[in-house]
């Protein structure tokens, strides 16, 4: 565990041009931080885990230990920002844990009680609100993705699989092995195929090309695919390992908006994609799918979801994954799904099947090699406030689904004949 001075070293290298919030404490009045500073401590004191604060004692029952170097700082960021200021408290190297993963653990396990009951009424009035430039219109969304996914093909090669497959596994058993995490994402992507129908002529389209593994692999079983994404540098790689599988004439890779696609699919497949469409155009969404799927069409969509009633409380709630990670992006639950293509469209959902357990331990898998991937992140340019951050996201990441927080499902989705 690094020490408090080694911390302040690491503090006064944070590069403030790019990463302003971190080099910088927020403005926060005394009031607001010492309302922060009494509900922390107070959740924290009743959590299995452990708080040192400073020097100034432990709080917890006993658990994951949490080492807060500047207490200071560490209420002041969250008075300021909530579960921003968190995030941006690890970044900036005011905490550490000696198990984050098991430490965000037992947070998610608790989430919906470590704030108390009478508080919870102020959380719009406390919550960061979402930002407009992150809506998601066919220019925010495009701005949203590049975010994310245009970083550096070769950063997600160094933590990734051969198959550059960047969502979850379907696993034979536990625990997981790197060295069948290939197989398993052809597992997954199998199964999907399989429950959507592609086959010889199938007119598949995909929305969310990835880096065209799935593509791939419905082009060998003989469809004809259309695959659609807003990341030039994914579409850049993906045409060219479409290209060296040898199916360049079977695969179109198209960088364009989901809602410009024009045409009739016999089967619809994406896969974590709806997470970044943003409950403002989920009804887009699913209108889209209704109008390219022919009828008797099948859609297979794999999706992260949470439960219904911690979608619907957090929802508008400004989140430091949306902030840092994937701008304009929501959870949407099996009901909302269920919902709103009820509402809007004549398709259904026939089939659902969750298995988050299998991406907890793809989470942890993808975390493990970005670890031991350091010099190599380093000498692509990525600094050291980059590495915290992406280790803060893959840990509350897997966290989220070893808590059962969040679940991932694969959903089978038909179309009826007449919208009712």
């Amino acid at each position: 565990m690094q020490s408090s001075v080694a911390r302040r070293t690491r503090s006064a290298a944070v590069d403030a041009a790019r990463w302003p919030d971190v080099a910088r404490l927020p403005q926060a009045s005394w009031l607001r931080t010492a309302i922060a500073e009494r509900i922390v401590r107070y959740a924290l004191g009743r959590l299995p885990l452990r708080v040192r604060l400073g020097d100034t004692g432990t709080l917890g029952l006993g658990g994951p230990l949490m080492i807060v170097h500047e207490p200071r700082a560490f209420f002041r960021r969250i008075g300021a920002g909530g579960l921003i200021g968190f995030g941006e408290s690890y970044m900036a190297g005011e905490w550490e844990a000696d198990d984050l993963v098991g430490l965000l653990t037992v947070l998610a396990e608790h989430a919906a009680s470590l704030v108390p009951a009478p508080l919870r009424t102020l959380r719009a009035a406390w919550a960061p609100r979402h930002p407009a430039a992150q809506r998601n219109t066919p220019e925010g969304s495009r701005e949203n993705i590049s975010h994310h996914y245009d970083l550096s093909n070769d950063l997600f090669a160094l933590f990734l699989d051969e198959t550059l497959s960047y969502s979850s596994a379907l696993f034979r058993g536990f625990p997981a092995d790197r060295a069948l995490l290939a197989a398993a994402q052809h597992r997954k992507i199998d199964r999907l195929l399989d429950e959507a129908g592609v086959g010889a002529g199938t007119r598949l389209l995909e929305i969310g090309t990835g880096w065209g593994e799935l593509a791939v692999r419905a082009a060998a079983r003989g469809a004809t695919v259309t695959t659609v994404t807003l990341s030039r540098e994914q579409r850049e790689l993906a045409q060219q390992r479409i290209a060296a599988a040898g199916f360049s004439e079977a695969v179109t890779v198209l960088l364009s908006d989901y809602r410009l696609v024009e045409g009739t699919f016999d089967a619809v497949v994406s896969v974590e994609m709806i997470e970044a469409v943003g409950a403002e155009f989920w009804p887009d969404y699913f209108t889209t799918l209704d109008r390219l799927l022919a009828p008797g069409g099948r859609i297979s969509l794999q999706a992260i979801t949470m439960a219904h009633d911690r979608m619907l409380a957090t929802k508008d709630t400004f989140t430091w994954i949306q902030k840092y990670i994937f701008p304009g992006g929501l959870l949407p639950s099996t009901e909302a799904i269920e919902q709103i293509t009820e509402r809007h469209t004549a398709l259904r959902v026939a089939d659902s099947d969750g298995f988050g357990p299998h991406y907890a331990e793809t989470l942890r898998l993808w975390r493990e090699e970005f670890e031991a991937r350091t010099p190599q992140i380093d000498a692509l340019g990525f600094d050291e406030t980059f590495r915290r951050m992406w280790t803060f996201y893959l840990a509350y990441s897997e966290a989220g689904f070893r808590s059962g927080y969040l679940d991932v499902r694969q959903m089978m989705l038909t179309k009826e004949a007449q919208p009712r």
